[in-house]
């Protein structure tokens, strides 16, 4: 873990705020760049708890810089090399925050998000029970939960602002959103980094089950991967050695606290109910062992 220092929510009085996520504060930096600090909130079901997970933006931060390097052969990705110390400048908790953060190009975030799934697991396994299909995609009868598709399956999603609920979309209304070269683009390249990231994780012992990308514009059109890529946050992570179709596996990403929600009496709307100390440190603990697989050469 590379801290255990708790940072929920920043506040820099000296740059313009212009967005506080579900986990992530966006800090305008002057030329075109954004300061973007992943704290450690933790949201599910679209609700961001009052608990924080300790350490847990500085793990997403160095797993997703850590995939950003590994996937830039496959497409150009949002960040810059400007030091964030330099822009955080002199504050109490300044090595806590450059930590947790990037400087990045300034993009035209496109209002789609990319999913890809290459397991039955979730609202997918839900979609399936209900028609035999995920997202508009048939698949063969007879699936089991969590067991592996015949091929990795694209299948998008409106981005929903804070306190609301992603809806899943279709291909054509995707392409409908952002207009059909674009929606085909982005599929391509979403599966592209789902297989080759899909395939180095499983040399190290983790199946990825589904993961969410984001992609924006730069000023000359180009497609850009952006925000937060293959993190426990934004992906279903499966220890090999502990998988079993027919059932939800165990994980290392924040399934675990979807399933301690489960068990409480809460409809899943604001406010979250706070975190047992011992579930959130457990939640602490899985992230980080995620990251030491991955990291592993």
């Amino acid at each position: 873990m590379p801290d255990a220092e708790l940072i929920f929510e920043t506040h820099l009085d000296h740059l313009p705020l212009l967005h506080r996520g579900k986990v992530r504060d966006v800090y305008d930096a002057g030329d075109n760049r954004l300061l973007m600090i992943t704290c450690d909130r933790l949201s599910a079901f679209d609700v961001v708890l009052p608990t924080a997970i300790p350490g847990k933006g500085a793990l997403l931060n160095a797993m997703s810089r850590f995939w950003f390097d590994k996937t830039q052969h496959l497409i150009q990705n949002h960040l810059l090399d400007d030091p964030a110390a330099d822009i955080i400048g002199d504050h109490p908790q300044q090595a806590a925050l450059v930590a947790r953060s990037v400087v990045s190009r300034r993009l035209d975030g496109l209002p789609v998000e990319a999913i890809v799934r290459g397991y039955l697991a979730g609202s997918g396994w839900v979609d399936y029970q209900r028609d035999g299909q995920v997202c508009g995609h048939p698949l063969p009868v007879g699936l089991s939960q969590a067991q592996q598709l015949p091929q990795a399956i694209f299948t998008p999603s409106t981005k929903a602002e804070l306190g609301d609920h992603d809806q899943n979309i279709s291909r054509q209304q995707a392409a409908e959103l952002i207009g059909e070269a674009r929606a085909r683009e982005l599929e391509e390249v979403s599966l592209q980094l789902y297989r080759f990231a899909a395939d180095y994780a499983a040399e190290r012992g983790i199946i990825i089950a589904d993961t969410k990308f984001e992609f924006g514009l730069n000023q000359d059109q180009e497609l850009v991967l952006m925000d937060e890529i293959l993190t426990p946050d934004s992906s279903r992570f499966w220890p090999a050695a502990d998988y079993r179709t027919g059932t939800s596996p165990p994980s290392y990403d924040k399934q675990f606290v979807r399933d301690y929600l489960e068990t409480l009496e809460w409809d899943k709307t604001a406010p979250g109910p706070a975190l047992p100390p011992e579930i959130a440190a457990q939640t602490a603990a899985r992230y980080a062992e995620a990251m030491e697989q991955l990291s592993h050469s």
